[in-house]
C-alpha cells in the first residue's frame, strides 16, 4: 500500500533519512521543517499519515498534534522522537497519536509503525 506521508522534523538529516526509508518502500513524501509549515502542508497535501517530531523550534510537537486533530479528527500521526520518557509517550497517546517511534530510528521501526498505523482507523 503506497501512502502519502508528511514528515515533520526540524532536523534536515532526520527528514532526509526518513524520506529515503519511505520512498524506498514506495511511499510519497512531503516535508515540513516546523509546526506552522506542517499545518500548511497538511492542509495542502492531505497526507495519509503524519510523522511528527516532538521537540522543534517554534511549536512543540504536541501542539502541532492537537492542531492537526482540530483540522481532521481522523488524522493518523506517528510521533518520532528522541524523548524516551514514558510520560511523553502517554501524552502523545492521550492527544491522539497512534504510534511512537524512538530516535535514533531504523528502517524497520519506521515501516512497522507505518504499516500498523495505515491499517488502523482513527
Amino acid at each position: 500500500m503506497n501512502l502519502k506521508v508528511l514528515v515533520v522534523d526540524d532536523s534536515g538529516l532526520a527528514r532526509r533519512t526518513m524520506r529515503q526509508i519511505l520512498e524506498s518502500a514506495g511511499h510519497q513524501v512531503a516535508e515540513a521543517t516546523d509546526g506552522i509549515s506542517a499545518l500548511e502542508q497538511f492542509y495542502v497535501e492531505k497526507p495519509d499519515v503524519v510523522m511528527l517530531d516532538l521537540v522543534m523550534k517554534g511549536m512543540y510537537g504536541l501542539d502541532v498534534l492537537n492542531k492537526l486533530r482540530e483540522l481532521d479528527p481522523a488524522v493518523k500521526v506517528i510521533v518520532v522522537s528522541a524523548d524516551i520518557q514514558t510520560s511523553s509517550q502517554d501524552m502523545v497517546r492521550d492527544a491522539g497519536g497512534i504510534a511512537f517511534v524512538n530516535k535514533p530510528f531504523d528502517r524497520q521501526d519506521i515501516l512497522t509503525a507505518l504499516d500498523r498505523t495505515a491499517g488502523r482507523t482513527a
